[in-house]
């Protein structure tokens, strides 16, 4: 079983069965908003990591908002096959380049 399906797997546990201490457990019983602040905080230290620090910070804030997805994947009921099949369907395409977007002119 590789990684990303151990990590999953314990994830789902810890929903079923909150265990004491946990971090996810936690996660969940705040809720969305809460999971969705932390997937929200991690994108933003992978793109700070990947501009100012060593390749062992990026692969370890990275690792963070795989962990983060995989809990708002589990709280939204998405599977690891379900992104698989996603990434599947999406390797058959070919010449899907699309244009620049416009700039944003007026906020």
């Amino acid at each position: 079983m590789k990684e990303l399906d151990v990590l999953y797997e314990t994830v789902i546990d810890r929903k079923a069965n909150g265990e004491e201490g946990s971090y996810t457990s936690y996660l969940f019983n705040k809720g969305l908003d809460k999971i969705l602040k932390k997937v929200g905080e991690e994108c933003t230290e992978v793109v700070i990591a990947s501009l100012s620090q060593s390749k062992e910070e990026l692969v370890g804030e990275i690792g963070d908002l795989m962990y983060h997805l995989i809990v708002l994947m589990v709280e939204k009921g998405i599977t690891l096959d379900d992104v698989n099949a996603e990434l599947e369907k999406r390797s058959q395409k070919t010449h899907n380049l699309k244009a620049e977007r416009k700039p944003i002119e007026h906020l």
